[in-house]
């Protein structure tokens, strides 16, 4: 193979992976016109129709698929024998991608990961704030965030955060003319703030649990978020209840514009675990940023 083919088919898969020109040409750091032109003269010279192409997406035809397929695990053998020599290195480097909730972000894995990043300067690290759950290996993601229930069986899973709690609180103003919840299933007269889930699109039920009896309510309000922040902003403005990590409002439970109710009834989670596929090739980076994270 030319070394002209190698390169024209690495473009190939940028342009695969981001099904776009336009994603794959910023990514590569070149023009979408003269990426669109080295994809045409690729499939010229092999004779194959790799990619179809729409006014609005791109996609790899079934040759396309094919390529592919054959294609990716050699790059990334490539890459991780890169990885390894760079680890001859006195310094550890390379780069980190990780998917995570807004949550785990904010409460475990940034206050970790800011005290060691200084130590290490040719380390990146990429973190990626989504809700939902993401296919690390098909989106080319180095490790993942979960609850530690929420982690498939074939992964490697290290625990880097304690088990924590969801909590109903409300504003004082909300409940200055309305009776304060004392069971779960007196939410159904409140207005709730719901909660979407990204990775399932439905509305989050609300998971209490006492005396080993279990219960879920799906609750009703005005107001629906994706992201626990807007949800505690909602509730001290007083637009009714929000279930919400604890560790997020202590601040406002503290100062008095949130009121925790239901506090019996609300049980603890699994804590968070990186989590990254067992036949995965650590690099010195990685190493780096698993320790840091471990508990």
């Amino acid at each position: 193979m030319k070394r002209e083919d190698l390169n024209d088919m690495l473009w190939f898969l940028a342009v695969a992976e981001e099904r776009s020109f336009t994603k794959a040409a910023a990514k590569l750091g070149t023009s979408q016109s003269t990426i669109s032109h080295t994809i045409k003269k690729l499939e010229a010279r092999m004779g194959l129709r790799l990619l179809t192409r729409t006014t609005r997406s791109v996609s790899p035809t079934e040759t396309g698929e094919r390529l592919i397929r054959s294609l990716a695990p050699r790059i990334e053998e490539l890459e991780a024998e890169i990885d390894e020599l760079m680890a001859i290195r006195d310094t550890p480097s390379g780069s980190v991608r990780i998917t995570l909730s807004d949550h785990a972000l904010e409460s475990v894995v940034w206050p970790k990961l800011r005290l060691v990043l200084r130590d290490y300067p040719d380390i990146k690290v990429e973190l990626n704030s989504d809700n939902g759950f993401r296919n690390i290996v098909e989106e080319k993601f180095d490790a993942g965030v979960r609850l530690g229930e929420s982690v498939d069986k074939d992964m490697i899973a290290v625990r880097i955060g304690p088990d924590w709690r969801l909590i109903a609180v409300g504003s004082p103003g909300y409940f200055a003319n309305r009776s304060l919840p004392e069971t779960p299933q007196d939410l159904v007269g409140h207005d709730c703030i719901n909660h979407r889930q990204s990775h399932l699109g439905g509305l989050y039920s609300w998971e209490f649990e006492k005396d080993g009896r279990e219960l879920r309510v799906r609750v009703e309000g005005q107001l629906t978020f994706n992201t626990s922040y807007a949800m505690i902003d909602a509730a001290v403005q007083g637009y009714g209840i929000a279930y919400v990590p604890e560790n997020l409002v202590e601040r406002q439970l503290v100062s008095g514009k949130l009121v925790q109710v239901l506090d019996d009834w609300t049980p603890l989670f699994s804590g968070y675990y990186l989590y990254y596929p067992s036949r995965r090739q650590n690099s010195p980076a990685f190493r780096v940023v698993v320790e840091a994270l471990r508990i």
